[in-house]
Parts: C-alpha cells; structure tokens; sequence
C-alpha cells in the first residue's frame, strides 16, 4: 500500500473490513463525545474560566491595594502620634474662648501685682486669619486680617481679637507687667502703644493707651 498518497476515501474499506458495525458506532460516539466537550468547553467553559481568571487577577490588585492602604494608614498614624505631642505643646498658646472672656480678669491680675490700675478694657471684632496668610506671615510678608465669616473652618488658620486698652501706674510696673504677660506662655501682641506722663502728678505716674492682639484657635470660636 502507497501510504504516500493514501486518501481517507481508501480507509473506509479497511474501516468496514476489520471493524463491526458495534464498533464503528462505539467509535463515533467516542468521537462526537470529544467533540461535544471541545464545543461546550470553548463555547460555555472557557469563557467561565477566563473570567475567573479575570476575577482573580483583580482580587490580587485589590488585595495589593488593601494592603498598601493599610501600610499608608500605619505610617500616617505613627506621624500623628510623633506630632500630637508638638501640637499639644502649640495650642496652649493660643487662647481659649473661656480666656478669652476672662481677659480682663487676667489683665487685672497682672496689673495689680505689679502696681498698675487698668481702666479701659474694650474687646474689637474677630478677625480670621486664613491659612494662606498665616504662610506668607510666617515668611515674613506683610498681611491683612479680615473680620471673621461664617465660613469653612478649613480656610481659616487661626483668629485674632483686637483688644483697646488703657493702664494707669509707674514706668517700672508697665515694664514688669508686659513681661509677666511675656512669661504666661499664650500668644499675645502689643500692636499699639502710647505712654503719657501724667502732668502735675510728682510720682511720675504714667498713663498707657493702646491696642493688643490674642490669638484664638478655630474649634474654639465657630
């Protein structure tokens, strides 16, 4: 037999010659079982088994994901517990909306051991001091305060209270009395200033008009 040129047309009588009919019906089920499974397999399961594929392949990015979310919250977290403590150091600085109102009562204090009468305490308008200029502030530039909105706490960095104020008493007093207010660890500026001796008193009694500044935190006022 010419195997070279052998066509499927000169098997069949091979086929029929050493095979049964109960064979042959044996191997075509055999056959259309195979191909049954190719047509299910490629039609139904591997459509299934890609998107699994798929599946899986996305739970391992978002399992990845997860677990660099989890390692980012772990590092902000050691970097709030290493701030906290500077925070808290920083906002007692600032007063309070208690302080605030029991100003005059402090200032009083502070006179009175050091032999000053205060006779005018007037407390001005809020005013917001933005995060942008508390920046350009902290570089040195020059910035202008505004009267304090109902806004959003996160534009605003801190707030001033503008207080008028007026001092009776002697040169030394005064001196000892800013620097007691120097030492009392809270924010507190003298913006303006005006010392006048009073005529005709031989004490040298002196009389002190101005403005100064405290400075109140944002949870505290609005």
């Amino acid at each position: 037999m010419d195997l070279k040129n052998l066509k499927i047309e000169d098997l069949k009588p091979l086929i029929m010659q050493y095979a049964d009919k109960k064979t042959l019906i044996k191997i075509g089920i055999s056959a259309g079982a195979v191909i049954f499974f190719l047509i299910i397999y490629y039609a139904i399961l591997n459509p299934i088994v890609n998107k699994k594929k798929l599946q899986l392949t996305k739970m391992n990015e978002m399992k990845a994901e997860t677990t660099e979310f989890v390692n980012n919250i772990a590092t902000i977290k050691a970097k709030i517990k290493q701030l906290t403590p500077k925070y808290e150091n920083y906002s007692t600085l600032f007063h309070t909306r208690a302080e605030v109102e029991g100003l005059y009562e402090t200032l009083s204090y502070y006179a009175g051991i050091n032999g000053l009468v205060i006779s005018k305490i007037e407390k001005k308008d809020i005013k917001e001091v933005s995060k942008t200029a508390a920046l350009a502030k902290a570089e040195g530039k020059k910035v202008e305060t505004q009267k304090a909105k109902v806004k959003k706490k996160g534009d605003v960095a801190y707030y001033t209270i503008p207080v008028n104020f007026e001092i009776n008493g002697n040169f030394l007093g005064y001196i000892k009395f800013k620097r007691a207010l120097s030492l009392s660890n809270k924010m507190l500026n003298f913006d303006k200033e005006s010392i006048k001796v009073v005529q005709g008193d031989s004490t040298g009694a002196i009389r002190v008009s101005g403005i100064l500044t405290i400075v109140g935190l944002t949870d505290e006022f609005f």
